[in-house]
């Protein structure tokens, strides 16, 4: 009998008009208004960020935080999105500050994952020192009883399976993997039946969305702005899941929009849209593999 699909609303699928590096990462609608939302249409699991998880903390606690996702049946959650953790001197320290509370969070929230991310714009890396690095969040993350996810991006330093994979492999923790997205696999030119390759524990985190044939504007602006509905596009995200699953990976999947046009929709509307059109995905997938 197939394990029934289980679903997370990544952040910024139902934060409202916000998107990473904007103005505010803070969502508009306040986090019980979210989780109703996200239980409504279907979802047991929410992602939040850094900005939004400190301002609900200054505003209700953590444990307040968590109070609402047990009201709402949210029993899945990921936090993100952390950066730096590879440098040295003062940005790994601030860094440091940023993981000391995401961490603390996800202690309190029992969040599945924490996203972390490479190196923008960079073209190569040290890999024994990411490594290192890796290593070093995923021991601290230990004590959270949380996994860490580093989340491969084509216009950064991890943008390849090839490096992903050596760095996990060379970090040898457990609770290290990678966050693997629909989108970043695709514009990073990679063929999905390349992930059939992986460790199934490699996958801390699968992400679902979909995206037009070609890249609209920059990688930046396509990845932020312009991103579709599962089924709207041209990534064939049915072939994206079948390769997962094929890993023997039978956790539940994000789902991650981030839309200019999505993102003004009702929050009830992105989150039956976004939940709706992702499950419809999995009905064809599921007879595939089952």
């Amino acid at each position: 009998m197939a394990k029934k699909v289980e679903l997370l609303a990544a952040y910024w699928t139902i934060s409202g008009d916000r998107y990473p590096m904007g103005p505010s990462e803070v969502s508009p609608f306040s986090l019980r208004e979210r989780a109703e939302a996200a239980s409504a249409a279907g979802y047991t699991g929410m992602g939040l960020v850094y900005q939004d998880i400190m301002a609900n903390a200054v505003k209700i606690g953590l444990k307040g935080i968590k109070q609402i996702f047990d009201d709402n049946g949210i029993v899945h959650v990921e936090v993100e999105f952390l950066g730096d953790w590879f440098e040295t001197g003062e940005k790994k320290a601030a860094s440091d500050r940023v993981k000391h509370d995401l961490l603390e969070a996800a202690a309190v929230l029992g969040a599945r994952d924490l996203k972390i991310a490479p190196k923008m714009y960079a073209e190569t890396i040290d890999i024994p020192h990411y490594a290192a690095a890796f290593a070093e969040v995923c021991e601290d993350a230990r004590a959270a009883n949380t996994n860490v996810a580093i989340e491969m991006l084509p216009f950064t330093n991890i943008r390849d399976l090839e490096t992903a994979r050596e760095v996990v492999r060379q970090a040898g923790q457990d609770n290290g993997g990678l966050c693997i997205d629909i989108w970043h696999v695709a514009r990073g030119g990679m063929d999905y039946d390349e992930l059939r390759a992986l460790p199934a524990s490699y996958f801390k985190s699968v992400e679902l969305n979909d995206a037009k044939a070609e890249v609209v504007g920059t990688l930046w602006e396509d990845t932020l702005h312009h991103r579709l509905l599962c089924g709207e596009g041209a990534l064939d995200p049915r072939a994206f899941i079948r390769a997962v699953q094929a890993t023997g990976f039978d956790d539940f999947f994000s789902v991650e929009v981030l839309s200019e046009t999505h993102r003004l929709l009702p929050l009830k509307e992105q989150a039956k849209r976004s939940y709706d059109t992702t499950m419809a995905m999995f009905e064809p997938a599921e007879k595939v593999v089952g």
